[in-house]
């Protein structure tokens, strides 16, 4: 039997950690963010920092990685002879990505392919993605991996405290978070995804100290009993805020084996709007 090269391919929404893409065989597409008068690839063409003045004039759309991008990256991996992929998106519920790279691989010939569809978004998402890299390092077999990283998904969420709720709306993302609209303005609502990958409203909480509070309180009752788990603080334009959650996870959660750090991707950016902080836990025992 050859010995099989797996690659992993994501896009851009998963907001996998630049060093675990540096650091293994991840190739990207990037989902496009796209204004009246121009077209922005995700993460390649703008940053998380310099998204939201941008939003201040026009409220993008995004959409899916196109075709022919999609083919170039099979192209490209297949020249670095890789023999398999395994492809991790965004949730099918929030995003075409997984259908589109599904089809596009099913007439692709020379590489085996599978997709996991995380039904999570963000570093969630992110987290399948650094979990199959460290399986794929330890040389684990293409099922060995897959399976590996199934079993997870269940074990592993994200809970998104956002400031407003606009861009949510005007986004056409809302899901089933749209019952709290027109409610008082200082509801902060604690969102994450249901087991069909679809926005929900986790909680409903007064104030944005006491939404953190909250979303504490919920990963401490998902790790409890559990040794080994990893928790990320990803932010949109909400940087202090970031901070000061990467040290209270510290601090709360001293048996953590990873906290991961970094920005929410531009393209989801434009949906969450600035001052979002999300917060990740995977269990993995």
């Amino acid at each position: 039997m050859t010995k099989e090269k797996i690659a992993i391919l994501v896009d851009s929404g998963t907001d996998t950690p630049q060093e675990v893409v540096d650091s293994a065989p991840i190739f990207m597409v990037p989902l496009r963010i796209i204004f009246s008068d121009k077209e922005l690839l995700d993460r390649l063409e703008v940053s998380s920092d310099n998204i939201f003045p941008l939003l201040k004039e026009e409220l993008p759309k995004t959409s899916l990685p196109n075709g022919e991008m999609i083919t170039k990256v099979f192209d490209d991996i297949k020249e670095q002879g890789f023999t398999h992929v395994i492809i991790i998106t965004i949730s099918s519920g929030l995003s075409g990505t997984f259908n589109a790279l599904r089809v596009l691989s099913e007439d692709y010939d020379g590489l085996t392919f599978h997709g996991i569809d995380t039904k999570n978004i963000g570093i969630a998402a992110g987290f399948s993605v650094i979990l199959a890299a460290d399986l794929v390092q330890q040389g684990k077999s293409f099922e060995e991996v897959i399976a590996g990283v199934e079993a997870c998904l269940p074990k592993t969420k994200v809970f998104f405290n956002v400031d407003t709720l606009e861009y949510l709306q005007r986004g056409g993302r809302i899901g089933l978070v749209a019952s709290l609209l027109g409610s008082a303005l200082k509801l902060k609502p604690i969102i994450s995804c249901n087991d069909d990958g679809i926005y929900y409203t986790v909680a409903k909480i007064r104030g944005l100290n006491k939404s953190f509070d909250k979303t504490i309180q919920i990963i401490e009752g998902l790790v409890k009993g559990h040794n080994h788990f990893n928790l990320a603080v990803a932010h949109a334009d909400a940087m202090e805020n970031a901070i000061k959650m990467k040290q209270r996870l510290k601090d709360t959660f001293p048996k953590v084996e990873n906290i991961y750090f970094g920005p929410i991707s531009p393209a989801l950016s434009v949906h969450t709007g600035p001052n979002t902080l999300g917060v990740a836990v995977q269990i993995l025992d």
